[in-house]
């Protein structure tokens, strides 16, 4: 089961809202989503988890680019909302480095295995960890350190960082 909410830090504290992601394709869609929760260009936090399996914030400030964290890039993988937030700059990899363009490659069904396949790790999952990844530091400014960030479990993750933020009311009104 997962569960979305955006945070918009305004003048009078935390504003929280329900949010679907139904329509979110990219993660610019998800950017565009943070900015109309503020329209005074202020900090918005996207925060997203499956039950017991990974959770992830983004953090979009006014125009800047979203700043994003997961908590483990594997289990996210397997998540079409994780698969939004795992980009490729995040991940590490060239954009677009998918592997072979398999339009390009001639296959009739005849091809034989050339031994040296990297699926024997469990299905090419090359370049996605089982751990954090992405920016660590997002929430020091707002309270919540690397250290304390790393060591959330994914179950309670997002109800330790509303507190820390003192928005756990404002949480809690939309679960």
């Amino acid at each position: 089961m997962y569960f979305a909410a955006l945070l918009a830090r305004t003048e009078d504290g935390w504003e929280a809202s329900d949010t679907e992601l139904d329509d979110v394709e990219t993660l610019s869609d998800l950017a565009d989503l943070a900015r109309e929760a503020s329209p005074e260009e202020d900090t918005v936090l996207v925060l997203i988890e499956q039950e017991d399996a990974w959770f992830g914030v983004v953090r979009v400030d006014g125009e800047d680019d979203p700043r994003i964290y997961i908590s483990d890039a594997a289990a996210a993988a397997r998540s079409s909302y994780g698969e939004i937030l795992l980009t490729d700059e995040l991940l590490g990899r060239e954009p677009g480095d998918d592997g072979p363009d398999l339009d390009a490659l001639d296959l009739d069904g005849t091809e034989e295995p050339d031994g040296d396949s990297d699926d024997e790790d469990g299905g090419g999952a090359e370049a996605v960890p089982h751990s954090p990844v992405g920016d660590s530091e997002i929430l020091d400014d707002l309270g919540v350190s690397e250290k304390e960030l790393k060591a959330l479990d994914a179950d309670d993750a997002l109800n330790a960082i509303a507190e820390a933020l003192g928005a756990s009311e404002v949480l809690e009104t939309v679960r």
